[in-house]
């Protein structure tokens, strides 16, 4: 995560970044997507979320980067966004 932040910072020095949880059970992408889709529309309109919850780490996992009414969202494509979708609906932004 501090390797994450320290690039985000090196790119534009002047970004807010919040952790929403570091508390999502390890691997386990339901606990992540509960996270995620209970939290996201709290935080200001354009906000970049980051989702990294993974049980695959090392295997071939393809990236999203999805947008929804005001959010965006980086994710692998894993199942991590399943609440994020049921609550609105994304549409892709690309890969």
């Amino acid at each position: 995560m501090g390797v994450l932040k320290g690039v985000i910072l090196r790119i534009n020095p002047d970004v807010q970044i919040v952790d929403i949880t570091h508390g999502v059970t390890p691997f386990d992408l339901l606990d992540g997507a509960t996270a995620i889709a209970n939290a996201y529309f709290l935080l200001s309109p354009r906000t970049i979320h980051v989702v990294v919850v993974d049980p695959g780490v090392g295997t071939e996992r393809r990236p999203l980067l999805v947008s929804g009414q005001n959010q965006y969202f980086i994710a692998p494509d894993n199942g991590v966004l399943s609440g994020v979708f049921e609550k609105e609906r994304l549409s892709w932004c690309g890969t």
